[in-house]
């Protein structure tokens, strides 16, 4: 199984009354999440399956991808998962070869560093920011294939 884990895109923190939950990307993260949909794609990392955090900005994230065609399954559990529980998500489908998690830090880059051995040479693999992707080949900890960062693109 390849594993692929995405950091939603950059969100907006215009309205500091709004519901975590609600956040909407901005328009860096409206930007961004395509183009890191055509590198994924570009580089035959294309997933089979997409499984989603529930929460606006990673719905948005995932609908920006161009990954029209991929099932999709959203996930209460997913919002703000720690790393076991998005692990789990993701064994749970390791009869599809090629799954995609969307979801929050800290558990996404939590996530990524369990499921790596040895983890990514990148300066902002611990930092994990926003729209950050790591490929990984199973069985996990499995060898990283690419970590991605917008700003590589």
């Amino acid at each position: 199984m390849k594993l692929i884990l995405l950091r939603h895109a950059k969100s907006d923190w215009e309205d500091p009354l709004q519901e975590d939950r609600d956040r909407p990307l901005n328009r860096r993260g409206r930007d961004v999440a395509p183009r890191v949909g055509g590198w994924l794609r570009a580089n035959r990392h294309v997933p089979d399956l997409i499984l989603c955090s529930s929460a606006v900005r990673t719905r948005q994230t995932r609908a920006a991808l161009g990954f029209d065609d991929v099932p999709t399954d959203y996930q209460d559990a997913l919002y703000l998962a720690g790393p076991d529980t998005i692990l789990a998500a993701a064994n749970r489908r390791a009869d599809i070869p090629t799954v995609m998690v969307i979801a929050h830090n800290p558990g996404i880059a939590e996530a990524a560093a369990q499921a790596c051995a040895p983890r990514p040479v990148h300066p902002d693999f611990a930092r994990y920011p926003t729209c950050a992707c790591t490929i990984i080949e199973g069985p996990f900890p499995g060898k990283p294939v690419a970590f991605l960062v917008p700003r590589d693109l």
